[in-house]
């Protein structure tokens, strides 16, 4: 599978703004990468949501995912590739996956499957969360249990601002991807270790062809326009 972008690619769309009502986008997406979620309007050290699909995804070309995360492409010393994230994706035909992917300076993106099947409706508690007592470490959590190991991260401690969001890869090719992802009890750290508090303020990013319906920053719904 091609790796996600980790959160780079997110430039180009924070401060987009729209209304629930109104025309769907004549685009089914960017060339390349499209995004749907929330990025938290300030740095921590941690994000965590409950995550689920809520329809099956329909997947044409490259791959649709929705994850939480941390860092991005750029985003390490000296403009270095270096992040963090943990989420659901899939492939045309494909089933949905859970995942953690990671960036670390120096080496390839690494994705790593945790579960190759997981049904539509199925919801995981997932995050990524820097340990505490030792800066730049982070780990993947999925249901209350870490599943990665200490990953290090350097210069990340309290350096990027958390990001939620659903995203479409069109794998070079105009594609019509689909997606339906359910974001609730989004969270973000305080603090390494925990400190957990509600995401209450972020910028919006809509990409055309889709679109979050928003309750609030820590819960909405991201799915095609």
């Amino acid at each position: 599978m091609a790796t996600s972008r980790l959160i780079g690619a997110l430039c180009a769309v924070v401060g987009t703004a729209f209304a629930l009502a109104g025309p769907a986008a004549a685009s089914c997406g960017l060339s390349g990468y499209s995004y749907a979620g929330v990025r938290a309007a300030r740095s921590a050290d941690g994000i965590s949501a409950r995550l689920a699909a809520v329809s099956a995804p329909k997947v044409e070309n490259g791959h649709v995912a929705a994850w939480v995360g941390v860092g991005g492409t750029g985003a390490g010393a000296r403009g270095a590739d270096e992040g963090l994230q943990v989420g659901l994706s899939a492939e045309p035909g494909g089933s949905s996956r859970l995942y953690y992917e990671v960036a670390q300076p120096g080496y390839a993106p690494r994705y790593v499957v945790l579960d190759a099947n997981v049904p539509v409706g199925s919801t995981h508690g997932l995050g990524v969360l820097e340990v505490l007592g030792r800066p730049d470490v982070w780990r993947v959590w999925v249901d209350g249990t870490p599943v990665s190991q200490p990953l290090y991260l350097p210069g990340s401690h309290h350096a990027w601002n958390p990001i939620a969001t659903a995203e479409s890869w069109d794998g070079g090719v105009a594609s019509c991807n689909g997606f339906g992802y359910k974001f609730s009890n989004v969270s973000i750290a305080t603090r390494p270790g925990g400190g957990w508090q509600r995401l209450v303020s972020g910028t919006w990013l809509q990409d055309p062809g889709y679109r979050v319906q928003r309750r609030s920053p820590s819960v909405f719904l991201a799915g095609r326009a």
